[in-house]
């Protein structure tokens, strides 16, 4: 029996191949860079707060918000209370009055 000849592969034929075969390479590098990112995101320890911040007895915490050296703690009795964010000290207290921000 006589071997035949392998077939001329078109050029087009190739170039769709390459094409195939970079997107594959892209893909994988992206998949495994999207991994490592979410990795490394999870891997973040999240904000410091101060070990001695509480509260009053019978307050409960509505919502906290962190800036630059501060933390605010809006409590269940329509107060704001903002703490040094590094030695948990009282710096300011804002009473909001009844009836404001839509609340009744």
């Amino acid at each position: 029996m006589e071997e035949s000849p392998e077939p001329i592969e078109p050029s087009n034929l190739r170039f769709l191949r390459l094409l195939v075969t970079g997107l594959t390479v892209v893909m994988m590098v992206g998949l495994v860079t999207v991994v490592a990112l979410i990795v490394m995101r999870f891997r973040d320890d999240g904000p410091i707060l101060p070990e001695n911040l509480s509260l009053d007895a019978g307050v409960q915490a509505q919502a906290v918000t962190m800036g630059d050296g501060w933390v605010a703690i809006v409590t269940s009795d329509n107060r704001i209370l903002v703490h040094d964010r590094i030695t948990g000290a009282l710096r300011q207290e804002i009473a909001l009055t009844p009836g404001a921000f839509g609340q009744n």
